[in-house]
């Protein structure tokens, strides 16, 4: 590995850590600011203003009201937080929907691609660069990811927390189902990938990326859910976040995709990620009610 390779990925290093304190500065930050948000919101002129159109909806149309208040109640699961989650995986379905149009047309993402690709080229002439990134996108590999998730079952039956271990495959077999399925009805092809690496499936999403972010963002969301201390919840999302991101990247890095395949990746799983945070909950919740 030559000086400038081993200056920039201790460079690189240096910069995640720092990013890392940076970040959760700013999470602190806003958690202290957002504590004083709703006292100030209900004595805001705005909030008074809607209070006449809250009556006369409540008053016109009661049932529709009755539908609203239970969608809009940030103290039930079912209420704010569900129609959170359900507007995220709508809005992640159409960025998905959005970016697959780019790519069948085949124009300026195809540029685009082939331009971070060409990008790369010199330094995969560096061995050890290879044999990093080598290491890390076989954290994403389909068998890699089918052993992380039966271990964590095991983990999470053993610890008392059956509950978690349902949307687990949920997540990871809805992803992977959405991946395959994806790969063969767009049959894109991949870009020339380097002698180290191979693969024989179509590029369009990649499976890696799609794995990592349903696989490693559950197992995340389960891990951080069980924390009391929210520096150490921060930690475990932020360094799975980095994780996931390190393995996407392998995946440009090696040729082996295209940066769209694994954004589509990480939108796929993103999506299932979703479905498996409210599947979760809503077992959660029947379980601490006592309901089979």
């Amino acid at each position: 590995m030559t000086f400038s390779t081993t200056a920039l990925v201790i460079g690189l290093v240096a910069s995640v850590l720092l990013l890392d304190a940076l970040c959760w500065r700013g999470v602190r930050h806003l958690t202290l600011k957002a504590s004083g948000w709703a006292p100030r919101i209900r004595t805001s002129r705005a909030w008074a203003r809607v209070r006449p159109v809250r009556a006369w909806l409540k008053l016109r149309h009661p049932r529709f009201y009755a539908v609203l208040a239970v969608r809009l109640d940030p103290h039930l699961f079912t209420g704010l937080p569900l129609t959170l989650l359900v507007v995220g995986a709508i809005y992640i379905a159409a960025l998905l929907g959005g970016l697959i149009e780019e790519v069948l047309e085949a124009g300026g993402v195809l540029r685009f691609d082939q331009a971070i690709n060409a990008f790369f080229t010199s330094w995969r002439t560096e061995p050890l660069l290879v044999k990093g990134f080598l290491w890390i996108t076989a954290l994403g590999a389909g068998p890699t990811l089918t052993a992380v998730a039966v271990t964590a079952t095991a983990f999470l039956w053993a610890g008392g927390r059956r509950g978690a271990t349902l949307p687990l495959w949920v997540v990871f077999l809805g992803a992977e189902a959405t991946t395959w399925a994806g790969k063969y009805a767009i049959d894109r092809h991949r870009p020339m990938f380097i002698d180290a690496v191979s693969a024989a499936s179509p590029s369009f999403p990649s499976g890696h990326a799609t794995g990592a972010m349903a696989v490693f963002g559950f197992l995340a969301y389960a891990l951080a859910r069980a924390l009391p201390e929210p520096r150490g919840r921060f930690e475990v999302v932020y360094w799975t976040s980095v994780l996931i991101l390190l393995i996407g990247f392998s995946r440009i890095f090696l040729s082996v995709h295209y940066t769209t395949d694994v954004l589509s990746g990480f939108m796929v799983g993103g999506f299932w990620l979703l479905v498996g945070f409210g599947l979760a909950e809503w077992v959660r919740l029947h379980a601490s009610r006592g309901t089979p």
